[in-house]
């Protein structure tokens, strides 16, 4: 009964020092690639709460630091950060690079007097000339 239980192949364990061999699907590494590039591509979005923050508080993004947060916001997520205060020149927006997404918004002012929590990230960005 012993020698029965020893000629089960279900019960061995690969020899350490032998090398294990997994398959190689081209076309799954592709499509971790097309889709790695396209969340680098993807343009900026801004959350409904954030839309009617940025209506009530008059805050205020040229185009160029529109730009510029998004290009940040990539480098960021690459970097590991997952969400983060930007500071423009006229406001600060609480972003998630993970979800490529503007949270909220505020004035220098607002920003301020306010506490930022889970946060994990700062940005600064500076429009170009």
């Amino acid at each position: 009964m012993i020698q029965d239980i020893g000629k089960q192949d279900w019960n061995r364990l690969p020899h350490p020092g032998a090398a294990v061999k997994h398959p190689t699907d081209n076309s799954r590494k592709a499509s971790f690639a097309d889709l790695l590039h396209s969340r680098q591509a993807e343009p900026l979005k801004i959350s409904r709460h954030a839309e009617k923050r940025i209506t009530q508080r008059d805050v205020r993004v040229s185009e160029g630091e529109w730009k510029a947060i998004e290009e940040k916001m990539s480098e960021a997520r690459r970097q590991g950060v997952k969400d983060s205060v930007v500071w423009t020149s006229r406001a600060a927006l609480v972003v998630s690079a993970e979800n490529h997404t503007v949270i909220t918004a505020m004035t220098h002012k607002e920003a301020s007097n306010h506490v930022f929590t889970n946060i994990n990230g700062t940005m600064f960005v500076k429009e170009e000339a």
